[in-house]
């Protein structure tokens, strides 16, 4: 059982990236999902987050408008699209997946916004 997370690297100010959130072992259609961050010397914070049914999403002010949350249940797999990225977006960006009575974490994806 465990969560991937993919498609982090290196971008310019302004630029794109989609980060991936895999989950195996676990059917990810029946968890909620959030997406995290934490950059250095700050406390982890939530980026957006995605309801079981997909019919309800969250994003934090920051990220509001340039961010997009998304599930496709088939591919086992949640996204999180990030457009207009800025410098103060780069951290390691981690996806959490919570049911009633169970919660996985996976190990991260560093973004780095930078010239």
């Amino acid at each position: 059982v465990q969560l991937v997370e993919s498609g982090g690297g290196l971008v310019q100010p302004g630029g794109s990236l989609r980060l991936s959130c895999t989950a195996s072992g676990f059917t990810v259609s029946r968890y909620a999902i959030t997406w995290y961050r934490q950059a250095p010397g700050k406390e982890r914070e939530l980026v957006a987050a995605v309801s079981s049914a997909g019919s309800s999403t969250n994003y934090a002010d920051s990220v509001k408008g340039r961010f997009t949350i998304s599930r496709d249940n088939a591919k086992n797999t949640v996204y999180l699209e990030m457009n207009s990225l800025k410098p103060e977006d780069t951290a390691v960006y981690y996806c959490n997946a919570r049911s009633l009575n169970m919660q996985y974490w996976g190990q991260g994806t560093q973004v780095t916004v930078s010239s």
